[in-house]
């Protein structure tokens, strides 16, 4: 497969597609029931904008956060510029969509009413706001009991700019960075993706007029670029010129995926390059059919079993979470199995293994699932792949046992709302075999 071919279907597997019709739909019938309260207008869709990344057009299929501005009525300002102003606009949205979605979980949030579409699989967040001369919104915060300025319109402004200047590669790089983000449980807002890459292409004209067959160069520049950026607070955003705050570290798992681009492209044309970049971007990358597959499917090899999350739920990384593996064995004392690593510990087998979860950003209810993978030639010897995904033995416990030599991987994903929302990967590198 060539360059051009993994990363057009790549492209071409994040596009929202189908879902948009739902979204605007829904899009609709919220300004509509807001309209008809605020302004006495029957099946009117003016005074809104869509924000966040469907506003910005960088959005892909698995998005589950919809932001959308409804614009008050002037009019209303004094009405509402007591200290409880702000929680008092917020209830009265919520509570026109209450009316109009009866058996839909809506609520205020500190700044938006949320509107969780369960049969949708997303969410829309709904922030009333009054329009300002200079192009900028002002915005109800109950935290603050006060309004403040938001300036979305500049944002999606400079995306437009730097996505015309780069010939259409500031939105396909951002959509790739969300799949990235997806597939490895890094926990980056949209807003600071779109601004990571627009300072990536700020300082650079190296991909400006690329086409897809360089995609693969430009993906291992860009986490490069990532890996080099100082760990920070927060970033000015795009356009705007904002402060949006940064979740989480993410220098780590960039230079893992900076390292997978460098195997990927000196592999090229070999299926081990597409492991790597589907390793990096996910389930998104095409598969394709190469001989030696073939071969190995016409040998006794075994089948392959092994599941993946996004055939089961839609993906988008909002939280995080941390796990590891407790080591055991009469007569010793525990390990954990990430400071083996980094001891130069080896695990061998006949060890028992307790994966759990020990850092989380997600508040419950969620549902933890859990994948483990067996990887090597005693794994398919055994036909022992495995690779489905599984429940808890124990409420936040996966229980296991190392058996036989292997670089084995255990994954776990936090699902909430139906929609993986944080996720975590341990390598397993299993030394020896036990004699049963």
């Amino acid at each position: 497969m060539e360059t051009s071919e993994i990363f057009d279907g790549l492209l071409a597997n994040l596009k929202v597609g189908e879902k948009v019709a739902t979204i605007r739909s829904r899009r609709d019938e919220i300004t509509k029931s807001l309209n008809k309260n605020f302004r006495d207008k029957d099946g009117c869709l003016d005074y809104r904008l869509m924000i966040g990344s469907f506003g910005r057009h960088t959005a892909i299929k698995s998005i589950s956060d919809l932001d959308m501005i409804f614009i008050l009525p002037p009019a209303l300002r004094d009405d509402y510029n007591d200290p409880n102003g702000p929680r008092r606009i917020l209830e009265r949205v919520r509570d026109v969509l209450k009316a109009r979605y009866k058996n839909t979980d809506i609520r205020v949030d500190q700044c938006v009413v949320r509107v969780q579409f369960t049969s949708d699989k997303f969410k829309f967040e709904v922030q009333p706001a009054f329009d300002n001369t200079d192009g900028s919104f002002d915005y109800p915060d109950t935290k603050a009991e006060s309004w403040r300025t938001t300036k979305p319109r500049a944002e999606i402004i400079a995306t437009k700019e730097c996505n015309d200047r780069t010939s259409t590669n500031m939105r396909h790089l951002s959509r790739m960075v969300r799949s990235w983000k997806n597939a490895n449980g890094v926990n980056l807002g949209g807003l600071v993706i779109d601004t990571l890459v627009y300072n990536f292409f700020a300082q650079t004209n190296d991909y400006d007029s690329a086409k897809t067959s360089s995609f693969d160069l430009m993906s291992r520049d860009f986490f490069s670029f990532l890996v080099d950026e100082p760990e920070k607070d927060y970033y000015l955003a795009l356009g705007s010129r904002q402060r949006v705050y940064v979740k989480a570290k993410f220098q780590a798992k960039a230079k893992k995926a900076y390292k997978r681009c460098v195997s990927a492209i000196e592999n090229e044309g070999k299926t081990i390059s597409i492991k790597k970049w589907r390793e990096v971007f996910g389930t998104n990358v095409p598969l394709t059919v190469t001989d030696d597959v073939l071969e190995a499917s016409a040998s006794n090899m075994p089948k392959r079993t092994e599941e993946f999350i996004e055939d089961r739920y839609p993906v988008d990384i909002t939280g995080s979470v941390s796990i590891d593996c407790e080591v055991t064995q009469n007569g010793w004392r525990p390990w954990r199995l990430r400071e083996m690593g980094r001891a130069g510990v080896p695990l061998i087998a006949g060890k028992r293994l307790k994966f759990e979860v020990t850092g989380c950003t997600v508040p419950e209810p969620y549902t933890l699932k859990w994948k483990v993978l067996n990887q090597g030639p005693e794994a398919e010897r055994r036909r022992m792949i495995r690779g489905d995904i599984v429940g808890s033995t124990e409420p936040g416990i996966r229980r296991e046992s190392s058996t036989f030599r292997g670089e084995h991987i255990v994954e776990c994903y936090l699902i909430r709302d139906g929609i993986v929302v944080a996720r975590d990967r341990i390598d397993v590198p299993i030394t020896t075999t036990s004699d049963t």
